[in-house]
This record gives C-alpha cells, sequence and structure tokens, in this order.
C-alpha cells in the first residue's frame, strides 16, 4: 500500500547486503557516545562537586551542555536503529518515528547553536577581548540553543514534516525532502564553513602572538595567556562538532545530485554517532590542561580562566 510518504522508501540496505553493517555499526558508535557522554556527566560533577555548577568555567559548563545533548540524542537515536534492526521495517507506527525524529532534531541543533556560540565566543575573545554574556546561570545560551530548536520542532510535527528516511527516522524522506534541505544540509553547511573560518582567524592570532607572550612579563602577560587557553579549550570544541559532522553535511549536498554510495553512508552513520566520544576526548584534553597550570600563575589568571 501506497502511503505517499516516507514508508514508500525500501529499507536501507536490506538490497544490497549493507542493512545488517549499517545498523550494527551505529548501534555500537552510539553505545560508546553515550557511555562517554553519561561518563562526563558524572566525572565533571564529581570533580566540582565542592563548587556550584554556575561557578564552573564556561569550557566545564560547555561541556556538560554537550554532553548531555548528546546523550540524548544517544538513546533516541539507539531506539530508532534497534526498532528497525530487529523488524526490518521502517519504524511504525508514525507517530513513534515522529517522536524519533523530534528528539533527534532537538538535540542534533541544539548542539549546533552551542558550538556556533562557542566558535563566536572564542573568536570575540581573542580579536576584541571581549566574552560573550550567557546571563544569569547561562539563560541566554540555553534559551538560544533549547528553546530556538525547540520552536523549529513544533513547526516540523505540525505540518508532518517527520517521518521514515529509509535507514533511521528524521525528515520524511518523500514530503520533506526540501525541508531536510533547507533545515539541514543548508544550516549545516553554512555553520561548518562559519565555524572553519572563526577557527581559522583564531588559531592564527594565537599562534601569531604566542612568541610575543612567551617574552611578556607580568600579570597581564599571564592574563592574556589564560584567554589563549580559554579560546584554545573552545577551539577544541568546533574541531569536534567539525568531525562527528563532516561526513553527514558532505552527504546530504552528494544527495542533491545523486544517491551516494553505501560505503559513505557508513561513513556518515559512523562519524555522526561518536560525538560523545570526540567530546569525551575534549573534555580530557580541557582537565589536562587545567591541572598542568603553574599554582603561581593561577592568582593572576584567576579572572581569564573562570571565563574559559
Amino acid at each position: 500500500m501506497a502511503y505517499g510518504n516516507g514508508y514508500d522508501i525500501p529499507v536501507y540496505g536490506l538490497d544490497n547486503g549493507g542493512f545488517h553493517l549499517l545498523h550494527i555499526l551505529a548501534i555500537c558508535c552510539i553505545f560508546l557516545s553515550l557511555i562517554s557522554a553519561l561518563s562526563i556527566v558524572v566525572v565533571s560533577f564529581k570533580q566540582n562537586s565542592e563548587k556550584s555548577f554556575f561557578s564552573w568555567t564556561k569550557s566545564e559548563r560547555l561541556v556538560v551542555y554537550l554532553a548531555l545533548c548528546d546523550g540524548c540524542f544517544n538513546i533516541s537515536h539507539s531506539l530508532d536503529h534497534f526498532n528497525i534492526l530487529l523488524t526490518k521495517d521502517h519504524v511504525r507506527p508514525l507517530e513513534l518515528c515522529q517522536f524519533y525524529s523530534f528528539i533527534n532534531l532537538e538535540f542534533i541543533f541544539a548542539q549546533t547553536l552551542m558550538v556556533n556560540v562557542i566558535a563566536i565566543n572564542a573568536f570575540l575573545m581573542i580579536y576584541f577581548g571581549k566574552n560573550l554574556d550567557f546571563g544569569k546561570k547561562d539563560w541566554r545560551l540555553l534559551v538560544w540553543g533549547f528553546v530556538t530548536p525547540l520552536v523549529l520542532d513544533i513547526v516540523c510535527a505540525a505540518t508532518g514534516q517527520f517521518g521514515p528516511t529509509g535507514a533511521y527516522c528524521f525528515f520524511d524522506g518523500i514530503k520533506a525532502k526540501i525541508s531536510n534541505i533547507c533545515l539541514t544540509t543548508i544550516p549545516m553547511s553554512l555553520i561548518l564553513v562559519a565555524n572553519a573560518i572563526l577557527y581559522g582567524l583564531t588559531f592564527y592570532r594565537i599562534q601569531s602572538e604566542a612568541k610575543r607572550l612567551q617574552h611578556s612579563l607580568g600579570s597581564s602577560s599571564n592574563a592574556s595567556r589564560a584567554s589563549h587557553r580559554a579560546a584554545r579549550n573552545m577551539i577544541l570544541f568546533l574541531f569536534a562538532f567539525f568531525v562527528q559532522w563532516w561526513a553527514a553535511t558532505v552527504f546530504g549536498i552528494w544527495l542533491l545530485f545523486e544517491e551516494p554510495p553505501m560505503t559513505f553512508f557508513q561513513m556518515v552513520t559512523t562519524f555522526s554517532n561518536i560525538g560523545g566520544v570526540l567530546n569525551g576526548i575534549t573534555y580530557a584534553i580541557i582537565r589536562r590542561r587545567q591541572t598542568s597550570v603553574k599554582p603561581e600563575s593561577k592568582g593572576n589568571t584567576q579572572h581569564a580562566a573562570s571565563s574559559s
């Protein structure tokens, strides 16, 4: 029976033998990502147990926000893949698939918007000495990161844009092709390019000032070094985001012209589902950098570090 929507699309991989590899690989990556995301949250709160959450540094709070995005996305997406793997069919009923789509879009967009804020913050910090004000208890960041995609989710759900894609639940593979292009392919491409430009400019400025700072003395030099450490921490988030979503972005652009090969879709499945692992590596590097700061320089860099 023809539904005139994503259910008309064959289940991806059943006709070419890649079905089990696709979903098993995705589930394995999601599992590792979920474990990493949960570990980040637990370890972060354990190591900062004597401080209130909003007294943590920006980098520490952002790690937790991104880990929560990854964790919620991982839970929803794993159920999605498990359902298709067990039934060898699209997720049914449609309402369940739409629910998974709703959750997936919410946390993918939340992560995307937050990482873009990180890129802008690092750029402003290095070039203009300004730090974005996230508001009391980060309310500005949280509204931008979570409420904005929630509004988009509600509009998409109300207009019937969610449904099967053939491999998972997201934008309906037949009815919502234009929405998928306008709301995922184009924005993700623009954000990846914008982040890359901001990353390049920020990294260039940090490197160009490195020698000068090495010869600087006094508290001003220490404060500058702390600001640079903060920017370097934020750059790590940008790099992790790029690694996670480059394949999905290229896949979306490729799909505008022809069907990409199964091999490349496997790359999409791998990279897009390891966000928690990448953020776990980011977290470990930030913690190592913080513990390596010399005790005598901490007092002079407290203000800059608290904004990192």
